[in-house]
């Protein structure tokens, strides 16, 4: 019973020998991607507000009660038209006061040419006598200094004619303000006022309304961080999204790239002004516009997935990478079988992994397997593929390694039965 018992146990481990040395697999399930060709376009994203190119606001010069209202929100308004009246009774009570005073300036004016006229009379009728030997010098000096007082008061009459004057035109012009006028054609995007509010324009000019010359043409006025605003330049392709059509992408140029910063907790910004057309008038004053300006395109490039920038191998499979490393030559570039061109703008990633023009490291899967460490000189990056600009190796089909993990561990008897 002994040696059948002993017979057994060295046929069942000779069985768990055979299939532990035999049946040993890959110690780790790797994940990839295929490395291919394909399109990059590298941008600079931001956010903004959408406005008209020109918008106009209208107030008034002068303080009174809003009389009438004839325009309302998205009205159409045209150049010289009457869009507000503002309560004109105590200005036109004002302009008739003013004339008032004119007429009594001009009534005191001919008083005192009166004057001067019967002034210069007695002046020649009392030479006539002292020629004549018939009154005494002071008699005539007396009526000189009546004519010359006389001359001073039509003097001051006439310029209180001006001043009344004055008076008159500036009460017909407040007269004149009372009528809110629109500058331009145009769509009324605000209004402040209601009829019966009282506007005071003592300190500075109240808004009334505001008036978007043209909704055709609008812009978007966006800031991007000092990191990137030297890939920024004026005639940039845009593509943009707003949050009330989801799904479409509206496009436009940037039109300025405005050099004073602007400052916000310690980080800089620079204001960047994007044109766009809006025949269909879907976009609205207001909207936030989600913005990304192309600022670099690829096509047909040879690209690596982000994901495969980032992968660490397992502990074990980078120390031997790194002794078969040691053996190989040193990392010269060459150029992939398609057209690449340098670049010289930044790219994405994580660290300086995928930056322009720096050399990237990858990994290669080959049957299952962990296969060896290659290095490239990056291009461009959208956020999820890095341009190839220059590779000893890489070439389209190659399977890149972009995580692990490790198979569940089986049990012996899964192992001897398996």
């Amino acid at each position: 019973m002994k040696k059948v018992f002993a017979l057994l146990l060295l046929i069942v481990g000779g069985f768990a020998y055979l299939r532990f040395s035999h049946s040993e697999g890959p110690k780790y399930t790797f994940r990839t991607v295929p490395l291919e060709y394909g399109n990059i376009t590298s941008s600079v994203t931001a956010t903004g507000k959408l406005s008209a190119v020109t918008v106009v606001e209208v107030g008034t010069q002068v303080s009174g009660t809003v009389k009438e209202i004839f325009v309302d929100f998205n009205d159409k308004v045209k150049k010289g038209q009457l869009i507000a009246l503002i309560d004109p009774d105590v200005l036109e009570a004002k302009l008739e006061e003013s004339r008032a005073n004119l007429a009594v300036a001009r009534a005191s004016a001919a008083r005192a040419q009166a004057n001067m006229a019967e002034s210069d009379r007695n002046l020649k009728r009392y030479k006539e006598l002292w020629n004549r030997q018939l009154i005494a010098k002071s008699e005539l000096d007396a009526v000189e200094t009546t004519r010359l007082t006389n001359r001073a008061s039509v003097q001051e009459a006439q310029a209180r004619v001006l001043q009344v004057q004055a008076s008159v035109r500036q009460a017909e012009t407040n007269l004149e303000y009372t009528k809110i006028i629109s500058p331009e054609d145009g769509v009324i995007i605000s209004r402040e006022v209601n009829v019966g509010q009282t506007v005071a324009a003592s300190l500075s000019t109240p808004t009334l309304f505001s008036i978007a010359k043209d909704l055709t043409d609008m812009q978007i006025e966006t800031s991007v961080d000092e990191a990137d605003i030297a890939r920024v330049n004026e005639g940039q392709d845009v593509e943009f999204t707003v949050d009330a059509y989801t799904g479409s992408t509206f496009r436009g140029k940037v039109r300025q790239v405005r050099i004073s910063p602007a400052t916000s907790e310690n980080v800089v910004t620079y204001p960047v002004i994007i044109s766009v057309a809006n025949p269909d008038l879907k976009l609205k004053p207001g909207m936030t516009a989600n913005v990304s300006i192309i600022t670099d395109r690829r096509e047909g490039v040879l690209k690596v997935p982000m994901a495969a920038l980032r992968f660490s191998p397992p502990p074990e499979e980078s120390a031997a990478n790194k002794t078969a490393a040691a053996t190989s030559s040193p990392f010269t570039p060459t150029m992939p079988r398609r057209g690449m061109g340098s670049r010289n703008q930044s790219g994405q990633g994580n660290g300086n992994a995928g930056r322009t023009g720096t050399v990237s490291t990858i990994w290669t899967v080959r049957d299952g397997v962990l296969g060896e460490k290659i290095q490239f000189r990056a291009g461009i990056s959208d956020g999820s593929f890095v341009e190839v600009i220059a590779s000893q190796e890489l070439k389209e089909g190659d399977i890149l390694a972009v995580s692990y993990s490790e198979p569940p561990k089986e049990s012996l008897w899964e192992k001897i039965f398996k």
